[in-house]
């Protein structure tokens, strides 16, 4: 019984110091995708990354955002020339876990408490 009780604590504290992969620096630069839900479609965004110039192609139209470093897994996305009120806002994006090819992170609209979850795919 001390053994199955020794292995059980052995377990749960090993488990417990689970840390999930976050290499951020591998997604500073390159060309993504992201793929999203919208009105029951589903709709890709391409974008590509420069360090602090973002460039995004959906539905035959370009856009250009500003990115703002905050640390290795965090950044600010701000449109240059938004077309209205909404793109004004600028969105803070934190990278939760990443793998080789893709990396899921945490995005909502800066100063408001909804945040959303999405996954990025790394295609160059």
């Amino acid at each position: 019984m001390k053994w199955l009780y020794l292995i059980v604590c052995v377990f749960f504290i090993t488990s417990s110091c689970y840390q999930p992969k976050r290499d951020c620096k591998a997604f500073k630069n390159g060309t993504f995708t992201f793929t999203s839900m919208i009105n029951n479609e589903e709709k890709t965004t391409t974008f590509v990354r420069y360090d602090n110039i973002e460039i995004d192609f959906y539905e035959g139209k370009s856009d250009t955002s500003s990115v703002r470093w905050i640390n290795d897994c965090e950044y600010i996305v701000k449109k240059l020339n938004p077309r209205n009120i909404a793109e004004e806002k600028s969105i803070h994006m934190k990278i939760q876990t990443t793998t080789d090819s893709s990396y899921t992170f945490e995005y909502g609209i800066v100063g408001e408490t909804n945040k959303s979850l999405g996954t990025v795919l790394k295609i160059k």
